[in-house]
């Protein structure tokens, strides 16, 4: 059940308890494994989750459970370090509850990150993948129950989920930065157990390029609200279905942690060439 009560009584309370005025107009989400691109922000203030009303708080292992104010390459930004998911216990609207937030708190423009498996045999483990679309595997939506007319529509037109300039802006920042970014489809799962060789081979003959166990149902909630959207993924192990080798968390974190300051530098390089930012 969507509650746009609580969602603005949350951000009430952030900017209150910050205590500045801050206008920012793009919100980032880190996710698993992550922190490390936050070497690029210039944080002015941040509080915990669990002092936030209303708020749900991580509970999954590398997020840290903060939202700060911030600046990403020049530009103002609200920052939320670690995310909510399904396999956590939270229902759709708490998983969709930090892009709501951020959408309160001014932004227009959001950028979603993760940690995914690569399902395409040619993206490589260590890499960077902006996502393109997206396959909901969730049986999950964070629009259920009455619709909120003042965020969005009901039937929310999704065709253009992953805003097409933004992918190209983050292309061209990669290659001057001289990083391989990849485009690709991300199948959003719910976990937390990770997939089977047969699960993997059904996702990528729907067309995957990459699975996680985030970011769709966010996307989902983001576009409802007119916001834009970009997603990178940060892909953390290859899913070959023939030759699958066990993946643990640790290897995850230690992944995603490998590849989260190239993440970084491409954030700030787009952040400061956002319009209207």
């Amino acid at each position: 059940m969507q509650n746009p009560r609580k969602v603005q009584q949350a951000a009430t309370f952030i900017r209150e308890t910050l205590g500045l005025s801050h206008p920012a107009r793009l919100g980032l989400v880190l996710g698993t494994g992550l922190s490390g691109a936050a070497g690029s922000l210039d944080v002015l203030a941040s509080l915990p989750y669990a002092d936030i009303p209303g708020f749900p708080c991580s509970t999954a292992p590398s997020h840290a459970g903060s939202l700060a104010a911030a600046r990403l390459g020049g530009v103002p930004a609200w920052v939320l370090s670690g995310r909510f998911h399904l396999y956590e216990g939270y229902d759709p609207s708490e998983v969709a509850a930090g892009v709501r937030v951020l959408a309160a708190l001014g932004a227009d423009t959001v950028i979603l990150t993760n940690a995914a498996g690569a399902l395409n045999p040619q993206f490589a483990a260590g890499g960077l993948m902006a996502v393109t679309d997206h396959i909901n595997m969730t049986g999950r939506s964070p629009l259920t129950g009455p619709n909120c007319e003042e965020w969005g529509e009901r039937f929310p037109d999704m065709t253009r989920a992953y805003d097409p300039d933004l992918v190209r802006l983050a292309l061209s920042c990669a290659a001057r930065l001289g990083l391989r970014l990849e485009r690709g489809v991300y199948a959003g799962v719910p976990g937390p157990q990770l997939e089977t060789p047969a699960e993997t081979r059904a996702l990528r003959i729907l067309g995957a390029d990459a699975v996680g166990m985030s970011t769709v149902l966010e996307t989902i909630a983001a576009r409802h609200l007119g916001l834009r959207v970009l997603a990178l993924s940060c892909l953390t192990n290859q899913n070959l279905p023939d030759c699958m080798e066990p993946v643990t968390l640790d290897k995850v974190l230690a992944a995603a942690w490998a590849a989260s300051a190239d993440l970084g530098r491409l954030l700030a390089a787009v952040a400061a060439e956002l319009p209207n930012c």
